[in-house]
């Protein structure tokens, strides 16, 4: 009887343990799009290993991002800056 409350215990700890250690959702889109700028970095294709729990939409958001701030169409705060977009646009053409 007390090998089996010791063992009944021991997994409830061990389960306890588990979930405590599980990483956020906000953790793992931070890994992710932290695994994406490197990825642009070393001109790299396909999506990383650290986005695969990532939902679609989301990921879909972080990529489009990634892609604007490559292209200098953030301001200072992270925002989509029309006035930049419109410049590399309309860049050599008037």
């Amino acid at each position: 009887m007390r090998h089996t409350i010791a063992l009944l215990a021991t997994t409830l700890l061990l389960a306890g343990a588990a979930v405590g250690c599980s990483k956020s959702y906000d953790d793992t889109v931070n890994d992710c799009t932290k695994a994406l700028a490197a990825q642009f970095e070393e001109d790299g294709k396909g999506k990383p290993d650290a986005c695969k729990d990532v939902k679609e939409d989301d990921y879909s958001a972080i990529l489009m991002n990634q892609i604007m701030g490559d292209e200098g169409w953030l301001d200072e705060d992270g925002r989509f800056d029309k006035g930049k977009f419109y410049e590399d646009a309309f860049d050599g053409e008037q």
